[in-house]
């Protein structure tokens, strides 16, 4: 059995994945930017725990090799907190750590 792994097209960054799949133009654009809101919304949630966890450094007058250590994570794991690399993380990775520091994330729904 031979898996077919040939690459046929690469759709663009930006570009409207939901009109290449043949969708109705206006779905298309629909489905568009609900996407993307979604995106956005959960950059931002990242980007605000990614905040507190880079404060809570900061207050503690940590190096991040120390608050590796407490975070159980590596150095450049607290590096990406701190420069807010959001693509690297989960929410549940960054509620965990949040929780390791005695900070414990709470959701609010509105």
């Amino acid at each position: 059995m031979t898996i077919d792994t040939k690459i046929r097209h690469v759709t663009k960054p930006g570009d409207n994945l939901f009109l290449e799949l043949g969708f109705a133009p206006e779905e298309a654009a629909r489905l568009h930017a609900a996407s993307q809101k979604q995106i956005n919304d959960t950059r931002l949630l990242k980007e605000q725990l990614m905040t507190e966890l880079s404060s809570w450094i900061d207050e503690h007058h940590l190096k991040q090799a120390e608050a590796a250590e407490i975070l159980m994570v590596s150095r450049p794991r607290v590096s990406d907190v701190v420069n807010k690399k959001t693509a690297k993380f989960t929410i549940d990775t960054l509620v965990e750590m949040m929780s390791r520091i005695g900070k414990p994330v709470t959701l609010a729904v509105g």
